[in-house]
């Protein structure tokens, strides 16, 4: 068993719809033990010509492989109305492997540490609520640590949970 931190992000429709139903699809997989972080309020990265986004966090323990892993979170995106127009795009439900264990991994379709997670708050802050003193591999400080070290000074704040468009 292998414990995984993903990061999750909606900013279509009901946000927070998207993301509960995320969390919920993996319930309905081998995984297990699922803690999910509080969810947050930021701004768009990359395209910020795009409504806000709802992100959170989830660590959970598999026995999947990270390959098998990808595929499963491809298809619980597929399912909740992904779709990759855009790089960067609006979209229904966004996850990324954020941590596989200690593992790093490169292949041509998963890196593992995230490549970018270090550069950005949105996953920084709800992945400090889980794991403040994890060290990833490959860097020397804790997530903590490397949050108080983010260059990244975009918007985020805590989102109260219910609070839904009408």
């Amino acid at each position: 068993m292998k414990d995984v931190f993903c990061s999750l992000g909606s900013n279509l429709g009901d946000r927070e719809h998207w993301l509960n139903s995320a969390v919920a699809a993996l319930h309905d997989h081998p995984v297990y033990a699922i803690e999910r972080a509080p969810i947050y309020e930021t701004a768009p990265v990359g395209m910020v010509d795009q409504p806000s986004f709802l992100n959170t966090a989830v660590g959970f323990k598999t026995a999947l492989d990270p390959q098998q892993l990808l595929s499963l979170i491809l298809d619980i995106e597929r399912d909740l109305g992904r779709k990759r127009r855009i790089k960067w795009g609006p979209r229904t439900i966004d996850i990324d492997i954020i941590f596989y264990g200690k593992e790093i991994i490169e292949t041509e379709k998963l890196t593992v540490p995230h490549p970018r997670f270090a550069e950005r708050k949105f996953v920084l802050v709800p992945l400090s609520d889980l794991i403040p003193n994890f060290i990833p591999p490959g860097f020397s400080l804790p997530v903590n640590k490397i949050l108080q070290n983010c260059g990244d000074d975009s918007a985020i704040q805590k989102y109260e949970t219910g609070n839904r468009p009408e």
